[in-house]
């Protein structure tokens, strides 16, 4: 009795992770997620292996007898579950373009005149809301700057090839004057921003994205002013 209570918590844990089984003559285990790694084991059919995780188009597996390697997308697609039924998952297609949970994209554009290149990182909390971050930095005639900003973003058609949506945030930028005959002083000063833009899927994991922010800059003049922001660029989900 003492023994199968020591031995229940590792044959539990044991069943963490995924298990699925080998229906093909054999599953190729590559050193690293990537067909320039070599393969070093195989594993035979009708033998098992745990998930452990996914890398893009890779899967880390376990074997029965702890061989941890790398297996491609199109092999795991060949593997079955415990009941016989088939290994589904995201192949990176519309569906998840629909509804996924990370985005990043790099943007060349214009912030408000001045030339304008940015990039942004998004986690979504469901198939329409998600937070975004976005840092960019801008070169003008009388001055450059850097813009960080921090909102959310509203999908309004997310199983649309063509997805529109809005964004709402807060931000703040720094600007930099170039010298004229009196040296003027930087600047960084908070900011607001409404905005919206539209996501075209392109194929597999990439799209396409362009958007408009418009600008609420809070001075330390009590003038407020205001800036445009146009970008479009590319960007990829996982």
């Amino acid at each position: 009795m003492v023994l199968t209570l020591l031995l229940a918590p590792l044959a539990a844990g044991a069943r963490e992770y995924l298990q699925l089984f080998v229906t093909q003559p054999y599953l190729e285990l590559h050193t690293g997620p990537g067909r320039g790694y070599p393969v070093f084991h195989v594993v035979p059919r009708d033998a098992s292996v745990d998930v452990l995780f996914r890398r893009t188009d890779w899967f880390k597996v376990r074997t029965e007898h702890g061989v941890e390697g790398w297996a491609s997308q199109h092999d795991m697609q060949q593997l079955v579950l415990a009941d016989g039924s088939p290994f589904k998952f995201d192949l990176g297609d519309r569906a998840g373009f629909s509804a996924h949970r990370y985005e990043l994209g790099m943007f060349a554009g214009a912030y408000g005149g001045a030339n304008l290149i940015s990039a942004y990182y998004s986690v979504s909390f469901n198939s329409q809301m998600a937070v975004e971050g976005a840092v960019g930095q801008f070169l003008g005639r009388y001055s450059n700057g850097e813009t960080a900003d921090l909102g959310l973003t509203h999908v309004i058609l997310p199983e649309s090839r063509w997805a529109p949506f809005l964004m709402l945030g807060i931000g703040t930028v720094h600007t930099e004057p170039k010298a004229t005959l009196v040296q003027p002083t930087d600047r960084t000063e908070p900011t607001a921003y409404v905005g919206g833009g539209i996501r075209f899927y392109l194929t597999r994991r990439f799209f396409l994205r362009a958007e408009y922010k418009a600008h609420y800059i809070f001075t330390t003049r009590n003038q407020n002013e205001e800036a445009d922001e146009w970008k479009a660029g590319f960007a990829f989900f996982f």
